[in-house]
């Protein structure tokens, strides 16, 4: 039986939608069945076959081959949080953040000075384990933690470390007027 759309990216659509990951933007399935878009990911993620088989829904063999469940998922959360770093470096990734941002879906900026500026998400490295997600103001050109404790644990590495650069950089008309005041 053919898969209608809306089933196609359950578990993408389920994971976007958990309590946490509200930064992560719906990675399109297309970018993520091109191998090349994977290139050298699995030598960065333990299970990589399994772990892709549950992002993208496709059931895999005999159950004794699997890992245990909370491990199958931990290793399927960190190969879409990789996959998503580079997604969002592409036109389409870097339209569904600018959606998010325009919303203020990634906070504001802490400083008065900004008004309410809404941030972007910022890894402070590119490698998995190193460093949480920072949340980037492109009025005052600083990052800070980001408001909701809930967003504390998501690993800066699944954002990577030029994403607010590129999407500017593509889009322009996105950054705001420097503040005219001194902080």
């Amino acid at each position: 039986t053919a898969m209608s759309d809306s089933d196609e990216t359950a578990w993408i659509h389920w994971f976007c939608r958990q309590r946490g990951n509200e930064f992560f933007c719906e990675v399109d399935e297309d970018y993520i069945q091109d191998k090349f878009n994977l290139n050298f990911l699995d030598s960065n993620v333990t299970n990589y076959r399994c772990a892709l088989e549950v992002i993208l829904d496709l059931s895999s063999g005999s159950a004794s081959d699997l890992p245990p469940e909370s491990e199958l998922e931990a290793c399927a959360e960190k190969l879409y949080g990789l996959i998503h770093a580079r997604f969002i470096l592409t036109n389409r990734g870097i339209e569904l953040m600018l959606d998010k941002y325009y919303k203020s879906g990634f906070g504001t900026c802490p400083r008065s000075f900004c008004q309410r500026q809404a941030v972007l998400p910022i890894g402070l490295s590119d490698n998995p384990g190193e460093e949480m997600v920072r949340v980037y103001c492109p009025r005052c050109n600083d990052v800070y933690y980001p408001k909701a404790a809930r967003h504390s644990n998501l690993d800066g590495a699944y954002f990577g470390t030029g994403f607010p650069h590129m999407a500017f950089m593509v889009h322009p008309e996105a950054r705001p007027k420097r503040a005219k005041q001194k902080f």
